[in-house]
């Protein structure tokens, strides 16, 4: 097929998705649907929530407030300071991922919840949007970013998808809330497409923080892209395949847009996180937490050999500079691991960094490949060999980390760990999130913006 023909195909094949979503109504969504995203939402806010104290977001919170405009939409940094929807999506999508404990989407390099939650937030509070109304707007957000994620393939791991597609999830979401028809959806998706920002995945390992920039500044452009609808400034029909395929270089495939609506959904392919690191290297935690009893002394540690999938090799940066570029080190994530005992938050603080034995035994790590490579769910694989300076060698493998489908994590395990984290910020919130997980009626049928107003009270 020419490359006109598969612009074609692709814009039809959306115009059918987005036909599709704007019909789709709450009772339309299956109750497992219903639930995932209950328990998506509540994750991906916890952390959001978790970045309120890095020392950069402090500041980056006061640019926002000198430059705001009306008080809408929450900033949610542990106080209740209320900012233009477009401030506010842009600092708490900035916060969502600095943790690197959001969720993401097990069938294409896509952070789906992220990519809709920050708009959701703003523009559910500024226009006084029901809880209801704000899950059904996630699922939609959720389904067409990620089926855009899987029609679009790229060279291995050069475009960043937080920057490539965090504006159509955004824009799809924001549709969904406007009760936009098919026609205005599919405009915006178009619109999205042509403000996306072309981010290198390489920025990540090397520690580049403007990174973690990417859904904020997609999330107010995705909000814009409806404004711009709305007042009859659009992309094309074709925008999508324009800027994807002709200047990022993917190859399209139009079947993922739209096969199997209604029978599939996205959401059951999520994965959630509990350690804070890239995903693709969940594997090798977890083979080193095998292969360990207790923390070890990194002194005692003489070479540490991580075999493991391509993706995970491309994190290869055994001195990190940030705590981003240590979230995204093999290096880092195995020494820290080993020595921690785990992979929170701690492991990855910023005086990690320059600690003496850690940075030593960060140069005794050495990645190979895992061969031979394993078919999905098994695709991203870590054998962690650990010698140690009296001869013995201890070798621990873990196939496929917990959190996606084939080894999920129960819900209340994913609520503990994002409620925990809520609590410490605003626990009048916790009874919310119960409800909310419940599907209880009364919370889905109030506003967002009363809610925030009652509950949202940071800790004093």
């Amino acid at each position: 097929m020419s490359f006109k023909e598969i612009s074609l195909d692709v814009a039809d094949a959306l115009r059918h998705l987005t036909q599709w979503t704007s019909a789709l109504a709450w009772e339309d969504v299956p109750e497992d649907v219903r639930e995932r995203a209950a328990l998506i939402f509540s994750d991906d806010f916890a952390a959001m929530v978790a970045a309120r104290n890095e020392p950069e977001l402090l500041s980056f919170r006061e640019g926002v407030s000198r430059s705001s405009g009306r008080s809408e939409a929450t900033i949610f940094d542990g106080n209740a300071y209320r900012h233009d929807r477009y401030s506010a999506a842009l600092y708490n999508g900035t916060a969502a991922d600095w943790c690197e404990l959001d969720g993401g989407y097990r069938k294409a390099v896509c952070h789906a919840a992220l990519y809709c939650i920050p708009a959701l937030l703003a523009e559910s509070e500024a226009t006084n949007a029901s809880v209801r109304d704000m899950l059904l707007a996630l699922v939609v957000g959720y389904e067409t970013v990620s089926r855009v994620a899987r029609a679009f393939s790229f060279p291995g791991l050069v475009l960043h998808p937080h920057g490539g597609l965090a504006t159509i999830g955004s824009a799809a979401t924001v549709a969904k809330l406007r009760n936009f028809s098919a026609s205005s959806a599919t405009a915006a998706v178009c619109t999205g497409a042509t403000l996306v920002i072309p981010g290198p995945f390489g920025h990540a390992v090397e520690g580049a923080l403007i990174r973690n920039v990417w859904p904020g500044i997609c999330a107010q452009n995705g909000i814009r892209a409806a404004d711009f609808v709305s007042i009859g400034i659009s992309g094309g029909p074709e925008s999508l395949s324009d800027v994807f395929c002709s200047i990022f270089g993917a190859t399209a495939s139009s079947a993922p847009l739209s096969d199997n609506l209604g029978q599939e959904w996205a959401m059951r392919d999520a994965y959630h996180k509990m350690h804070a690191c890239c995903q693709y290297a969940h594997s090798t935690v977890e083979a080193v937490l095998s292969a360990i009893d207790a923390p070890l002394d990194p002194n005692t540690v003489k070479k540490i050999e991580v075999a493991t999938h391509w993706k995970a090799r491309k994190l290869d940066n055994a001195q990190p500079k940030t705590t981003l570029a240590a979230k995204f080190s093999i290096q880092h994530i195995a020494a820290a691991t080993l020595t921690f005992g785990h992979a929170g938050a701690e492991a990855f603080h910023s005086d990690t960094l320059l600690r003496s034995d850690l940075t030593q035994l960060r140069d005794r790590v050495v990645i190979v490949a895992h061969e031979p490579e394993q078919p999905e769910p098994n695709d991203r694989p870590s054998r962690v060999s650990i010698t140690m300076s009296d001869g013995r060698t201890i070798t621990a493998e873990c196939l496929s980390a917990p959190g996606g489908s084939d080894r999920p994590f129960p819900p209340d395990v994913i609520m503990s760990k994002a409620l925990a984290i809520i609590d410490e910020a605003y626990p009048n919130f916790n009874p919310i999130f119960r409800k909310l997980i419940k599907l209880d009626e009364k919370t889905l049928m109030g506003s967002w913006s009363d809610i925030v107003a009652n509950y949202c009270i940071p800790t004093q």
